[in-house]
């Protein structure tokens, strides 16, 4: 018997290549949450840390790490070196669309490299749709909480996405509702 691929009406299946590229970004995304929960837990050095990923966990396609893919080497560093880099201006964004009664330095080290590499995305690559930050930052979320964490992570990184990318959630969604017209 053949196994069918998950097909939406009106939606091609994603290529194989596609979903590798994929599950290699995701992997990317979680190598480099925990890389900056390192170098803020430890206060390694940004270099060292990276390249102790790209050694030993990120090209061996790390369970832990990448879920038995291997990571986007590249994606990783920009994410780590981009969210080091800017982490002054990406606090005060995320500082802003937090509720007040939870201050970003008492937030989880975990949530904040979360928050932090997702705000980073959001305000530095648009070639990724706001959406997709969104949504897949929220998975991240899954990975490391069980309980209303994912949903503050939802919350926040879609406060920051209206108002980093003004227009391009709500476009997308006046789209959707004219194609099912």
């Amino acid at each position: 018997m053949t196994e069918t691929p998950d097909v939406h009406p009106g939606k091609k299946p994603a290529s194989r290549t596609k979903r590798r590229a994929t599950v290699r970004h995701r992997a990317a995304r979680l190598a480099a949450v925990q890389a900056l929960y390192q170098i803020d837990f430890s206060g390694a050095s940004v270099n060292a840390v990276i390249e102790e990923f790209r050694v030993h966990r990120l090209g061996a396609a790390d369970q832990e790490v990448s879920g038995g893919a291997k990571a986007n080497d590249v994606l990783f560093q920009e994410l780590v070196r981009g969210a080091i880099s800017r982490q002054d201006e990406i606090d005060v964004h995320v500082g802003e669309a937090l509720d007040d009664s939870w201050p970003l330095d008492r937030i989880a080290i975990v949530m904040r490299c979360i928050l932090r590499v997702g705000t980073f995305e959001l305000i530095s690559r648009f070639d990724v749709p706001a959406r997709v930050v969104v949504k897949e930052y929220v998975d991240l979320a899954h990975s490391f909480f069980s309980g209303g964490e994912p949903g503050m992570v939802n919350g926040v990184l879609d406060k920051l996405a209206h108002l980093l990318r003004p227009g391009e959630l709500e476009a997308r969604l006046e789209r959707r509702e004219k194609s099912s017209e």
